[in-house]
């Protein structure tokens, strides 16, 4: 019924089973899988939160299809008050109601069927799945652990092929908790200068830091 690109292998794996057979014994699990604040148990100001939504303008139909010019522009203060030299323009910004799509639009802006996208391993699980949809190839480089996680790049240089168009990098990674650091930066902005490719940089984690000397935006 469904196209090719949907027949993943869906048999649960071992992470998978053990969690259902600790949920149906009724024991307290504490999942640290979990990043939806919602359920973190998080204390928030839900009157502040839920009041503007009871006002008749947000019922008003003003389509932006790069988001809310308010939100956009709230994005750019929130990185001008991280880092002071930062000067993004609303208007180069492009909101998504997830990482998850902006992946997907990103991969469908970047690639034809069959071009190829390399991506850190191990990384997010969810990327195959993904690319699959957008008939997108992935191909790995690996991260070393080595006192710390750091880019395997003699491997990354071997990744590339006439097919490949980008380069995902997530600061920090998913799920190593690892940083890019400053020279790797320097080492990846060269290699995709050499290449003609895209540098791809995910940093939905990154103010998960307690080191701010860590916590540097690849925007800066």
């Amino acid at each position: 019924m469904f196209s090719r690109r949907t027949e993943w292998k869906l048999t649960p794996n071992r992470f998978t089973l053990a969690q259902q057979q600790l949920r149906d014994s009724e024991q307290e699990i504490l999942d640290l899988s979990i990043s939806n604040p919602t359920q973190a148990e998080l204390h928030y100001d839900e009157e502040a939160i839920l009041q503007p939504l009871l006002q008749p303008q947000i019922l008003k139909y003003d389509p932006q299809p790069k988001g809310l010019i308010s939100a956009r522009q709230a994005v750019t203060a929130y990185y001008r008050q991280q880092h002071e030299e930062f000067n993004l323009d609303p208007e180069s910004l492009v909101l998504t109601t997830s990482t998850s799509e902006g992946y997907s639009y990103v991969f469908r802006l970047l690639c034809n069927p069959e071009d190829e996208i390399l991506v850190p391993k191990p990384s997010y699980p969810l990327f195959e799945f993904l690319a699959d949809l957008q008939d997108v190839k992935l191909v790995s480089y690996p991260l070393l652990y080595d006192h710390g996680w750091q880019i395997d790049f003699p491997s990354l240089y071997k990744a590339v092929s006439h097919r490949t168009r980008a380069v995902v990098v997530v600061h920090p990674n998913n799920p190593t908790g690892s940083y890019v650091s400053s020279s790797e930066r320097e080492t990846l902005n060269r290699f995709c200068h050499e290449y003609g490719l895209l540098l791809i940089v995910d940093e939905v984690f990154l103010d998960y830091a307690h080191d701010g000397a860590m916590r540097q935006s690849f925007a800066t």
